[in-house]
């Protein structure tokens, strides 16, 4: 079990069932939330079953709640029906603890509650027969512990590096 502070998502890496033109899975863990346009920085399957995004946060974390940012330039319907899961494996989209996305206007950021849900893997997953996932930016805040507000972490997925000159 990890227990640190800041946004576990970003040291994680994501997958997802299908990829529409330039619409990669890692784009809805890079930091960016809005950036409308064909550099949209969001992720988009192609029309599917059950279309899937899953991030991986490579350790076990108690997670407090997830915020989930929706496209803003159109098309909000595409996360709508959506189900998050939070688990250890990627077996069935860790379906044994799904939280729905009712519905989420264009550009907007909603926080959902997990209440301290264990696991490694955040999948979102569109259950039906042809349809469209896309999303901005998925946020995971662990709880540090019990009765402790979750602190967004910022643990940054890029390399340190060190130049030194002299």
């Amino acid at each position: 079990m990890v227990y640190s502070t800041g946004n576990v998502q970003l040291n994680g890496y994501a997958v997802q069932s299908s990829i529409y033109e330039y619409w990669h899975a890692q784009s809805g863990n890079d930091g960016i939330k809005f950036a409308p346009g064909q550099n949209s920085f969001c992720t988009h399957t192609k029309t599917n079953t059950n279309p899937w995004w899953i991030l991986d946060l490579l350790d076990t974390y108690y997670v407090d709640f997830v915020t989930i940012t929706n496209r803003a330039d159109c098309c909000a319907e595409r996360i709508n029906g959506a189900e998050i899961h939070i688990g250890n494996s990627t077996e069935n989209y860790t379906y044994n603890n799904p939280i729905v996305i009712s519905s989420m206007p264009l550009g907007v950021s909603y926080r959902f509650s997990c209440a301290g849900m264990e696991g490694r893997y955040v999948s979102v997953v569109l259950p039906g027969v042809d349809r469209l996932l896309a999303l901005c930016e998925v946020e995971v805040y662990q709880q540090l512990w019990a009765g402790l507000t979750a602190h967004l972490l910022r643990v940054e997925g890029f390399p340190a590096t060190t130049s030194l000159s002299g």
